[in-house]
């Protein structure tokens, strides 16, 4: 009997006490903390300057991201950029009231490989130099108010090899990769409960963190299945029961959904991906231009109070890459835009620039109609992926490499950087090919890339490929570097075109500094590091650069989707802005951007402008006139204009010079325009006359005064000792015109809480850091920095003989506690909505229709003949090299009127070939084919016809046609095809492709 009264008080005791602790369950606030300031560091390895009571008296100060070589941005030449050891250190303290829980640290990335302690304890090694990456410091940290101490020491030598295989990282390349060493990247603390969501950092804590995607998209009717996907992790001794709850909110705040999943159950040390999902209808999905994003909060509750909750930033949209073409939100795209180099950086700042700078620039691209950034080589960091997903700008991401495929432990760190950076980038909607290679790579790993996209990003919508990979079986994108592609299944689009570069600061040969067309190239090296002694052929002023982008961008737009059955994507543009990397001229930098370093555009701009605005054919029409009207009496010279217009008409002072010569679709000419002061117009027409769009450039007066425009964030300018202002600089005359050919050399004085950053111009070290500056062509842009000190900043700007200026700027205060702050670095950057949401009509229409093909027949080589109308780029037809036997007749589905011929010919660079073409036996072409950069278009005389006949009746010529651009090596499988005799055949018939096509009615 005492024995049951025992165990029964026992029972009571036991209840009593698991109720209270049950009871005791307290909301928690996961919070995420800005991480970035309060950090000093110094260029020199010390030793033992992780222990907490080192010395930092001497050091310098800075809140972060902040690369320690960043003033050396385009000041020295990539390869000089300063390496060596650095250490950083910083002092903080946990939240008041933090105990017991999780503590987490988050880089975005650091330069190279880098050892990070906490409190004088190693707390681990990073050395891939490209993602990010985190550590559980919960062991470690104390909490408050006890101060804890964190230090790196970073290495971002050039040739760093990993310390466990004593390898190097392939991408760690001095052509390519700018080398801004240190921390040049954001850094996050997270506190968590026990239980808790995992973070996106695979490499060290082997966790995924959220996934949300949609399924079941329905565009027309705005709806689709939402899901979100959340990894787990109990860390409590003992199991844990939770439920999970998902709320999504939109662009402006407001609740628009509210769904749960079941509940949960996780042992002590378990982790789970639990799920949720729910049908949402009233969507916006994002898009182009339109970057809509939502909320979407995963929260994890223990009777019903929250004790855990992460909010995911993305959009829905829905995607297809089918019949050589991409789809977006059922609208097919064609790619529009520019391969960036992934450090997308700035004078003197390098790549460490606030979040609001990375929209302006990343959203400059979309002003220029551009659609897609390509970034080479190396996963752009977060804050760039974000920053597109807010300006609605489609991104290629690679993982990294250089200029091949890899094999070992190269190959090793390749798989394993795309996985991480596949992991931490998800859930962002504006990446839409994962870029497994610079080059191609082997099918097999090829399989492996796509595998990881299917095991950690199933639903993402996204294509995986590698440049070229034009016969792969697994790539589901591709395309070469220079050439044009075409094809009726995977998407092919030009990684790299237009190659060439240009000085802002050269308008023409006309105008001062009278930079002759070629001058200036005599510092070109490879990516492999080899020699040209002249590449005159790249630099050009402005006009010629402009000319020649809109001579490239021809070839892609004449193969749009709307013109057959096998069509090409599209391409990229190299580089949006002039970068700090591989160069070909008098300049230790890159200028073949289409804006300069301080994103101010050059003409080439506007001529994209005007040739992309559209999804695939163009839907607003534009005109933008080449260079100025500035001269003098004695110019006499030809006026180039790009417009989307069928034809255009130059007027000055009002008289009409008549209309331009066309080519290249949107290039019209008018030559020998002699200069007269006043007003030079262009008008474009359609076919029937009516005015579509004009533009026009008027000359302005002498010099007379200084013009200060300042730009800052949308919250304005923080002092956080990060924040930048962008101030333009003119010089106008009386009446506020800039004056579009003055070069005075500006001199600025800054006062107040700020520190000089200036900008860049051609001059001693490229005046970077310089308080004097001289506009080019009449305008410059200088940046300063914050301190951390709020108050009034002045700017003052002088040359002698014009009207000073001065521009007022306050920076507000930016409240930190012991090392962390609350408000993320984009915390309130707002979305760009410009171009609205996806139109729901079609984006093209059906230019001509395809003639097929059922059979071929040939003297020579019978058995390949399908190989020159396979879809095969990279297979051909040949005849024995005889001229007698160089004929190939095809049989068509149906007897048609055949009024185009679109052919790729083996040699298309070099090779001539002597053809004459019969429809049923008829001639209906005769002449010699012409170099090209991939396809050329034969017009036919119509005749209706069952046999359509290619036959060789000359010997062919050899002549490359472009030999002036050097960065394909005419010797080195120009079109792919292994072929030493080439060259010297007379009587080759060779083909890679033909199709036959009949003009749709007008």
């Amino acid at each position: 009997m005492l024995g049951s009264l025992k165990k029964l008080f026992l029972s009571v005791i036991l209840l009593t006490f698991c109720f209270s602790v049950h009871s005791q369950v307290q909301e928690f606030s996961r919070k995420k903390y800005n991480f970035n300031s309060d950090w000093k560091f110094r260029t020199e390895d010390l030793k033992g300057a992780e222990s907490v009571d080192f010395s930092t008296s001497n050091w310098t100060s800075v809140t972060l991201p902040y690369a320690f070589n960043e003033n050396e941005a385009f000041k020295k030449d990539i390869t000089q950029l300063t390496t060596g050891i650095v250490w950083y250190r910083k002092k903080f303290k946990l939240p008041e009231g933090v105990n017991d829980k999780k503590v987490f640290i988050e880089f975005e990335g650091i330069r190279q490989g880098g050892t990070i302690y906490v409190n004088g304890q190693k707390v681990g090694l990073h050395e891939n130099g490209v993602m990010a990456f985190g550590y559980d410091i919960t062991a470690l940290v104390k909490p408050y108010p006890a101060e804890n101490t964190i230090a790196l020491r970073i290495d971002n030598d050039w040739k760093y090899k990993e310390q466990a295989t004593e390898t190097t990282f392939q991408w760690n390349n001095s052509n390519f990769n700018a080398n801004y060493g240190g921390i040049p990247k954001n850094v996050y603390l997270h506190v968590t409960d026990k239980l808790y969501q995992t973070l996106p950092l695979y490499s060290n804590l082997k966790t995924i963190g959220t996934y949300v995607y949609a399924s079941n998209i329905n565009i027309a009717q705005k709806t689709a299945l939402v899901t979100a996907e959340t990894e787990v992790k109990n860390e409590y001794p003992i199991a844990k029961t939770f439920s999970y709850q998902v709320q999504v909110f939109d662009i402006d705040g407001k609740k628009v959904a509210d769904f749960s999943g079941l509940n949960t159950t996780l042992n002590s040390g378990e982790t789970k991906i639990i799920k949720a999902s729910k049908e949402l209808d009233n969507l916006h999905f994002w898009s182009w231009g339109y970057g809509y994003l939502y909320n979407v909060k995963t929260i994890l509750k223990i009777d019903n109070k929250e004790i855990d909750a992460v909010t995911t930033k993305t959009g829905f949209r829905k995607t297809a890459f089918r019949n050589g073409e991409v789809v977006l939100n059922d609208r097919v795209l064609q790619m529009k835009g520019y391969a960036q180099r992934t450090s997308n950086e700035w004078p003197a700042i390098g790549m460490s620039v606030p979040a609001w700078l990375s929209d302006f620039s990343n959203h400059l691209i979309v002003e220029s109609n551009g659609n897609l950034v390509r970034w080479m080589h190396v996963t752009p960091w977060k804050q760039d992926v974000e920053s597109c997903d807010r300006v609605g700008l489609i991104q290629a991401m690679p993982a990294g490499d250089a200029e091949k495929d890899s094999k070992g432990v190269q190959w090793t760190q390749r798989v394993n950087l795309m996985r991480d950076a596949i992991i931490y980038n998800r859930n962002n909607p504006s990446i839409l090919f994962y870029e497994s290679g610079n080059e191609v790579i082997s099918e097999e790993h090829m399989h492996e890339m796509k595998d990881l996209r299917d095991t950690y990003d199933p639903f993402g919508g996204r294509a995986i490929g590698s440049r070229e990979m034009l016969d792969s079986k697994i790539a589901e994108y591709g395309g070469e570097m220079l050439y044009i592609n075409k094809s009726a299944g995977k998407p092919l689009w030009a990684m790299e075109y237009s190659r060439d570069e240009g000085l802002r600061k050269y308008w023409d040969e006309y105008s001062p500094p009278f930079h002759k067309e070629g001058t200036g190239g005599t510092n070109h090296s490879n990516v492999d590091g080899s020699k040209i002694v002249d590449a005159s052929s790249y630099n050009h002023n402005q006009d010629a650069h402009a000319i020649e982008d809109v001579a490239r961008w021809f070839d892609y737009y004449r193969e749009r989707p709307g013109t057959g059955k096998r069509v090409n994507s599209g391409g990229v543009n190299i580089i949006f802005s002039d970068s700090n990397t591989h160069f070909r001229g008098a300049e230790n930098y890159r200028r073949s951007g289409e804006v300069d370093a301080m994103r101010i555009p050059k003409d080439g701009y506007f001529a994209h402008q005007v040739m992309w605005d559209g999804w695939v054919d163009i839907e607003k029409y534009r005109t933008h006139i080449i260079g100025h009207w500035n001269y003098t009496n004695e110019v006499t010279k030809t006026i180039s204009v790009v417009s989307s217009g069928a034809k255009v008409e130059l007027f000055v002072n009002g008289k009409s010079k008549g209309f331009g010569k066309q080519s290249s679709q949107f290039l019209f000419t008018f030559e020998n325009i002699h200069w007269e002061s006043g007003t030079l117009k262009a008008v474009s027409y359609d076919a029937n006359n009516k005015v579509l769009s004009e533009d026009e450039k008027t000359t302005s007066g002498k010099p007379f005064a200084i013009k200060l425009t300042p730009h800052t964030s949308p919250e304005g300018l923080l002092a956080n000792a990060a924040d930048i202002a962008l101030v333009d600089v003119e010089v106008v005359d009386k009446k506020g015109n800039r004056c579009v050919l003055d070069n005075s050399l500006i001199e600025f004085t800054l006062n107040g809480n700020a520190t000089w950053l200036g900008g860049i111009a051609q001059g001693p070290d490229n005046y970077i850091l310089s308080e004097k500056l001289p506009v080019e062509n009449g305008i410059n842009r200088v940046m300063i920095r914050s301190t951390l000190q709020a108050g009034e900043i002045t700017l003052s700007a002088k040359f002698k003989g014009l009207q000073s200026a001065k521009v007022v700027l306050t920076s507000k205060s930016f409240i930190t506690k012991n090392g962390l702050t609350e408000q993320l670095p984009s915390d309130k950057m707002p979305s760009y909505l410009d171009r609205g949401e996806t139109p729901q009509t079609p984006s093209y229409t059906i230019k001509r229709t395809p003639v097929f093909i059922t059979n071929s027949t040939a003297s020579s080589n019978a058995n390949d003949t399908y190989k020159s109308y396979d879809d095969n780029e990279l297979s051909e037809w040949a005849n024995d090299g005889k001229i007698s036997t160089g004929k190939i007749t095809y049989t068509l589905a149906e007897p048609s009127v055949v009024n185009e011929t679109v052919v790729k010919f083996t040699g298309w660079r070099t090779k001539s070939y002597p053809i004459r073409i019969l429809a049923d036996g008829k001639e209906v072409y005769r002449g010699n084919t012409e170099q090209s950069l991939g396809y050329i278009t034969i017009p036919l005389k119509p005749v209706l016809a069952k046999e359509i006949s290619i036959e060789l009746i000359g010997a062919n010529s050899e002549k490359d046609g472009f030999e002036t651009i050097v960065e394909v090596d005419p010797n080195k499988e120009l079109d792919l095809f292994k072929d030493k005799d080439a060259a010297k055949a007379k009587g080759q018939l060779r083909i890679v492709e033909i199709e036959f096509y009949k003009k749709n009615d007008e």
